[in-house]
């Protein structure tokens, strides 16, 4: 593939790669035996939103060689916001009749709506209850950071070079969190600061811009996928990390990172064993719901999780968050989506791949980028 055919199409195996994550967060969140590391789910998030993001950035420069940010920002706000304020609205009420002596209810909704969730954990325990807010905090300090960084990175690499000061930053973020180990801090410092966890995202932004440029190594590469095809597998192996283990920290999330961008690329194929796995309907669905289903599992497991065992907490939980998912995606984020691509009411998606909703079935005809 050369720069300049570069395109981005709907592929449902990557929405099912969200649903494997989705799953694995969930399991680690209901305490399941043998899942503990099973938190390394985020890191597949983290790896597929960079590629994602990179990629339609990309596309976008590759079309009119510039990048409209507030078109940008005001479609990852559209997307993300709605559902984020109205399960923090529920929250706010809800929680004091589950949990009558939570006390930081709505400091905790105030820290998660500002998006300051990944420092105030590790600095400040704050939020002390929605502890899963700290991924999207993350995320969203991409969102802000990456778009100019990676237009400057764009005027001052030499075409067809992008890939190179990418990796480099994917190093230095490497380096960085592995740093912070060995310096004897903390484990929960280290795990939920946006600049300790940004290597994921930027290994996806790397495999974007390689899918771009194809330098020539990459199609040698591509050639002996099959030999790769081997990291995933060790990362069953991981589960026996818990919680607290540096060795999650120093060298476990960059076998994870590696097993992602590993998978994406075998799933882009859109044929072989890797892509009609992540292509079964179940996990195509979870995926199409996986931002509402993180947004709402983390209140019900812990609340089902004081009184029933693992096995009850994981199939109850992930009924109760898909349906409040389903709930929240067919009522204000359809509504939010149709503001965010400028549609009017019951309009249809417009022809332009990049201003489709994302990662929805609103036009099956040609189906849009696998977004949040």
């Amino acid at each position: 593939m050369s720069v300049k055919n570069f395109a981005l199409r709907y592929n449902p195996a990557l929405d099912g790669l969200r649903g494997v994550a989705i799953l694995l967060v969930i399991l680690s969140h209901a305490h399941v035996p043998l899942f503990d590391g099973a938190f390394f789910g985020v890191d597949l998030f983290f790896v597929l939103s960079g590629y994602l993001i990179t990629a339609l950035l990309l596309i976008e420069h590759q079309s009119s060689g510039r990048l409209d940010y507030w078109r940008f920002y005001r479609r990852r706000f559209f997307r993300l916001m709605p559902a984020l304020a109205l399960f923090l609205a529920a929250y706010c009420l809800m929680a004091p009749l589950l949990w009558p002596g939570l006390d930081d209810v709505f400091s905790d909704a105030l820290v998660s709506i500002l998006y300051l969730a990944d420092y105030g954990i590790a600095f400040f325990d704050r939020p002390g209850t929605l502890l899963h807010m700290w991924s999207l905090s993350v995320e969203e300090h991409f969102y802000l950071l990456w778009p100019p960084l990676l237009m400057l990175l764009l005027r001052r690499t030499p075409r067809g070079e992008l890939w190179r000061p990418i990796a480099l930053l994917w190093l230095l973020a490497t380096l960085w969190r592995v740093l912070w180990v060995a310096q004897g801090q903390l484990f929960y410092e280290v795990f939920f600061r946006f600049d300790t966890r940004a290597s994921g995202l930027l290994a996806g932004a790397l495999l974007a811009a390689l899918m771009h440029e194809q330098p020539a190594f990459a199609a040698g590469l591509r050639r002996h996928l099959r030999h790769a095809l081997w990291l995933p597998l060790a990362v069953p192996l991981l589960m026996a990390l818990e919680w607290d283990k540096p060795q999650a920290l120093l060298w476990g999330i960059t076998v994870v990172e590696g097993a992602a961008v590993v998978v994406l690329v075998a799933a882009q194929r859109h044929r072989g064993l890797v892509h009609d796995m992540l292509s079964a309907p179940a996990l195509v669905g979870l995926g199409r719901l996986s931002y509402g289903i993180y947004l709402w599992h983390y209140p019900v497991v812990r609340y089902l999780r004081a009184d029933f065992s693992w096995p009850v907490v994981v199939v109850l939980g992930l009924a109760l968050s898909t349906a409040l998912a389903a709930l929240s995606y067919h009522t204000i984020e359809r509504w939010a989506l149709r503001r965010r691509d400028g549609l009017p009411r019951g309009g249809t998606a417009p022809a332009d791949p990049r201003a489709q909703p994302l990662n929805s079935r609103e036009n099956s005809r040609q189906p849009a980028p696998n977004m949040r």
